[in-house]
């Protein structure tokens, strides 16, 4: 049983970070491409079982292919590709969230099944993003980069999932680009 400390859940004021962020990111971001070549953090098995354990999961193949589904129906999600949310539907089938009354006032108790625990937590921290942060979690512009981010900028127009790599690369062969066409790049937009 995992405690959720509320229906909506809560805004990390020190990081600005939404409960379950990092858990949600870890998990969308762990199919990278990594020098052209598609990566998965979900293989070989045994990896997989590594990795899922230090994210609070059991490790279990059963867990893995639960994970494995919520995440690729969150890429299609976020990509805005599909709008099926049966995979999502499958692991909260039998997962509910039971209020229990503490000193320090209400805590909601996640009860699922052991192998979709993991996976639930990883739904409702999807939908906690979704619900703190609207629009914010989105798939890095480079669209030869796999991974995702939550834009925390004050005006929300964060592209890349890292200005160091996929933000200077992308500006580097606008750059380029232009050089070769001798296109000058627009006034509001230095890239």
């Amino acid at each position: 049983m995992v405690s959720v400390r509320g229906l909506n859940a809560f805004v990390k004021e020190e990081q600005g970070m939404v409960e379950g962020e990092e858990l949600l990111l870890a998990v969308v971001n762990s199919a990278p491409v990594i020098d052209g070549r598609p990566t998965d953090a979900l293989e070989p098995a045994e990896e997989a079982s590594r990795w899922l354990r230090g994210l609070g999961g059991r490790g279990t193949a059963a867990e893995r292919e639960a994970v494995r589904d919520v995440r690729d129906a969150l890429h299609r999600l976020i990509r805005g590709t599909s709008t099926d949310l049966d995979a999502l539907n499958a692991v909260l089938g039998q997962a509910r969230l039971r209020p229990m009354a503490t000193s320090e006032g209400l805590e909601w108790q996640l009860e699922a099944a052991s192998d979709h625990e993991l996976a639930v937590r990883v739904v409702l921290a999807w939908s906690a993003v979704r619900d703190e942060l609207p629009g914010r979690l989105r798939p890095c512009a480079n669209e030869e980069c796999n991974l995702f981010l939550v834009d925390h900028s004050r005006p929300g127009t964060a592209r890349w999932c890292s200005m160091a790599t996929c933000g200077n690369r992308m500006k580097a062969r606008t750059h380029a680009r232009r050089r070769r066409t001798g296109e000058t790049a627009p006034r509001d937009n230095p890239s």
